[in-house]
C-alpha cells in the first residue's frame, strides 16, 4: 500500500504552463502519474503537454475530477493558489514553491483546521509512491522500486540519498514525503508518522530531520505513548551548527537547547529510535534492523 496517493490519484497542476511547472509535469507524466488538468488564469481552453488548461481550480475539478493539486506558482501568488485549492475542496495540496511569507502560512494553517484538505509544504520536493504516482520534483530514477520503507523528510536532497541507499540494500519505498523546511508548514512529522503506523504495508519508517523547531521531538513524544512495534530510524542534519545560526532552510534556526541536533538525537534514542550520526548509514541501518 501507500499513504495519501496511489495509482488512481488524479492530479491538477497549478502553474503548469510556466517553466518549472511544465518541466516537472512532464517528468511526473513520464513516471506514470495521472495528470488530468492544469490551471493558469487567462489560458483556459488551451492544451499543454496533452493536458487541458483551465482558468480556475474549481473549473478544473468540475471537468476532470482532480482530487490532488500540486503548486508551481511564483511565491507572490502561491498563497492564493493554496487557498484556491482548499476552497475547491481538493483533498491533498502539495506546494513546491518556496519563499511564501510566514504571515500567509499562519493564515493558511488556521484555515486548514476548519477544512478537510491536507497540505504538504511549502518549499518541499513533494510526495512519491513508487510504481504508483509521483507529485512534485523528486527524481524518477531513484524511486523505481516499491516496498515497505516509509520516508519522512525535512530535506529534499537527503530524501533522495536515503531512498537510493535503501534501494541499493534491496528494499523498496512505500511512500516518501518531503514536508519542507519552512517555519510554518502543512502536515508535520507526527501527522505523517500516524499514517505510516496505520499502513499495514509500511514495516519501517525513516525520519530525516534538521536543527530548529520541535517537529522531531513532538513526533517522538507522541510515539513514546504508543505500543509501536515498527522500527524507526532517524538522522538529524546540522549536528555541527552553532546556537543562533541560521542554516539553509528558513525553519532551521537553533533558538533553544532542545532544538539542537544533539538534543533531538538524545531524546529519540531514549524512546528506542535507531539514530544514525551520518546520512551514509541510513541504508545500512535499515538493513540491520530488518534482519
Amino acid at each position: 500500500m501507500s499513504i495519501l496517493i496511489d495509482k488512481n490519484t488524479k492530479v491538477l497542476v497549478q502553474g503548469l504552463t510556466g517553466k518549472e511547472g511544465s518541466f516537472h509535469t512532464e517528468q511526473m507524466m513520464n513516471y506514470g502519474t495521472s495528470v488530468v488538468g492544469g490551471i493558469t488564469p487567462g489560458k483556459g481552453g488551451k492544451v499543454y503537454l496533452g493536458v487541458p488548461i483551465f482558468n480556475t481550480v474549481e473549473e478544473a475539478v468540475k471537468n476532470t475530477g482532480g482530487n490532488v493539486s500540486v503548486i508551481f506558482v511564483p511565491s507572490p501568488f502561491a498563497s492564493d493558489a493554496i487557498l484556491e485549492a482548499i476552497f475547491s475542496n481538493i483533498k491533498l495540496v502539495i506546494c513546491i514553491t518556496e519563499g511564501i511569507p510566514v504571515s500567509d502560512m499562519i493564515k493558511i494553517k488556521h484555515l486548514l483546521k476548519m477544512k478537510d484538505s491536507f497540505l504538504i509544504g511549502p518549499n518541499c520536493p513533494g510526495i512519491i509512491s513508487p510504481e504508483k504516482s509521483k507529485i512534485g520534483i523528486m527524481p524518477n530514477s531513484i524511486f523505481r522500486r516499491k516496498g515497505k520503507i516509509g520516508i519522512i523528510s525535512r530535506s529534499g536532497t537527503l530524501t533522495y540519498e536515503a531512498a537510493d541507499q535503501i534501494v541499493k540494500f534491496g528494499y523498496g519505498i512505500s511512500t516518501a514525503i518531503g514536508i519542507g523546511g519552512d517555519t510554518v508548514i502543512g502536515m508535520n512529522i507526527k501527522d505523517i508518522m500516524k499514517l505510516f503506523l496505520e499502513d499495514l504495508d509500511t514495516e519501517c519508517i525513516v525520519i530525516i530531520g534538521e536543527i530548529g523547531g520541535r517537529l522531531e521531538i513532538e513526533a517522538a513524544e507522541w510515539v513514546k505513548k504508543l505500543n509501536n512495534k515498527k522500527p524507526i530510524i532517524a538522522f538529524i542534519a546540522g549536528q555541527t551548527a552553532p546556537k543562533g545560526k541560521t542554516m539553509g532552510h528558513a525553519g532551521a534556526i537553533i533558538e533553544k537547547k532542545m532544538e539542537t541536533a544533539q538534543m533531538k538525537m538524545e531524546i529519540m534514542e531514549k524512546i528506542g529510535v535507531h539514530v544514525v550520526k551520518s546520512p551514509a548509514n541510513i541504508g545500512m541501518t535499515v538493513n540491520k534492523v530488518l534482519h
